[in-house]
């Protein structure tokens, strides 16, 4: 038999009678197959069919047997762990300050607690995030404890108002880094994930110290300054992007492993039907999503304000402009004329309809965060990037770059982020469906849809490892 990447199979080691997770994650040439062990429980792999393994030693050796086939020996590099310990395996979660380093950590608790219950197990959680960042609140409405520690942010080449805060902070950060070592040694995790942000930064050190194994995750293909610190002490690297590995130092990639960028799951389970029945859309015509994120994009807003004339008689759109600009957006809307004005749903914000009109768009027009990078080539979406030009790090630009070279979504940026040029990348995606097809194809190409499978694969393989020891 071969095992198969990303898969998890349930395994009885004799001649006991206890049942283990074995999950299989991919590691270049060779796998590993970790486990967790649980007392007789019966286990359904994704697709939903029950595979049930036998596993003994013989001669140093691990091997593992397919009910009514036959015997196989695990090849170099994997190993099957009967690790009765990670019953109870207890991660701390460190990151956020901002949604793109925030929510690829909820969708990780959400998998390994999807995963774990399926054993009958629940995983010991703590999210370790700053006081007032978007982690409070996300952790507080998932029902996931969380501690607050106090750090600070070094700004890349800031301006006089900044260089001040850097000062204030460079004395808050040895703060930060007291009470990390305060909360990994008391609460003793099996395992430390941080998804990135500067709050990662002293739990991470922190684990290292004290030698908790650390895996840190990177949403954006150039690692961020955290995860530039991070890499360097970090047990595993992930990556959401093949081409970060080369971005690595030589030494860190031997650690790296690229997972994906993992996404809520609703996201995957989008009904086109359900979103042309929410907003009154023409099932046979090709439909347009635009979005700037939550609050908008006034220069995507202004943008398409300007061709709505041209391109609505050969599309209807979904236009998520953001509370900040709606009157504005709705001023353009009411000079498209009326036999078009139908075409034109404007609404602030969208919130559970999303997925469904993911699912339903031919064409997104958006920004270049990870976070919708990840979703649009996930689904193999169409898209026209417009990166917001004040990133971090450029990863805006840098990214929608990425997806363009490979012919994977068209990019405006700078002096081409123009009305003109947004009317003639819309009708030619809209006159050559083929082309559209090539460009949607070229997206899943890079999608890594079950990213968040593979994370938690990873976080099981290293406690598993850290158990073992």
């Amino acid at each position: 038999m071969a095992f198969l990447e990303g898969m998890t199979y349930s395994v009885g080691v004799l001649p006991t009678t206890s049942r283990t997770i074995a999950t299989v994650v991919d590691r270049g040439p060779a796998a590993v197959a970790t486990g967790l062990a649980h007392d007789d429980f019966r286990f359904v792999e994704p697709q939903g069919r029950f595979v049930a393994f036998s596993g003994e030693k013989s001669d140093g050796h691990d091997f593992v047997t397919v009910e009514g086939g036959a015997r196989n020996q695990l090849g170099s590099g994997m190993s099957l762990y009967s690790a009765q310990h990670l019953r109870r395996l207890r991660m701390i979660v460190t990151g956020g300050g901002t949604g793109g380093h925030t929510y690829p950590a909820l969708t990780t608790i959400t998998t390994l607690r999807s995963r774990l219950a399926a054993a009958g197990d629940e995983p010991e959680m703590l999210w370790v995030g700053v006081p007032d960042g978007l982690e409070t609140k996300v952790a507080a409405r998932n029902n996931v404890p969380f501690r607050a520690v106090i750090t600070g942010k070094l700004r890349r080449a800031p301006n006089p108002r900044e260089l001040v805060r850097n000062i204030v902070d460079a004395f808050r950060i040895p703060i930060g880094l007291v009470q990390a070592m305060v909360i990994v040694a008391r609460v003793r995790p099996t395992v430390v994930l941080s998804t990135g942000g500067y709050v990662s930064v002293p739990i991470g050190l922190a684990a290292r110290v004290l030698g908790v194994p650390c895996l840190m995750h990177e949403q954006t293909l150039s690692l961020g300054l955290a995860n530039r610190i991070l890499a360097r002490v970090a047990t595993r690297i992930l990556l959401s992007h093949d081409a970060s590995l080369e971005r690595l130092p030589p030494r860190a990639r031997e650690r790296a492993v690229v997972t994906g960028n993992p996404i809520r799951p609703e996201i995957l389970a989008g009904q086109p039907g359900k979103a042309y029945a929410a907003y009154g859309l023409n099932p046979g015509l090709p439909l347009i999503l635009v979005t700037g994120g939550s609050l908008g994009a006034q220069q995507i807003n202004r943008m398409l304000a300007g061709v709505l004339g041209d391109i609505l008689p050969h599309c209807q759109i979904v236009h998520q402009c953001g509370s900040l600009r709606l009157a504005e957006v709705q001023q353009a809307a009411a000079t498209v004329p009326g036999h078009l004005a139908d075409r034109y749903k404007v609404v602030d914000f969208i919130h559970e309809e999303m997925p469904d009109l993911l699912a339903a768009a031919d064409i997104v027009i958006a920004r270049s965060g990870a976070g919708t990078v990840a979703e649009l080539t996930a689904l193999g979406k169409a898209s026209i990037l417009v990166p917001w030009p004040h990133s971090a790090g450029d990863e805006q630009r840098v990214t929608a770059r990425h997806l363009s070279e490979a012919g994977a979504a068209a990019m405006l940026d700078g002096p081409t982020a123009t009305p003109e040029n947004l009317r003639q990348e819309i009708m030619a995606l809209l006159g050559e469906p083929q082309r559209r097809a090539t460009m949607a194809a070229a997206a899943a190409r890079l999608g890594r849809p079950d990213a968040a499978d593979r994370v938690v694969a990873e976080i099981l393989a290293v406690a598993a490892g850290n158990s073992s020891r």
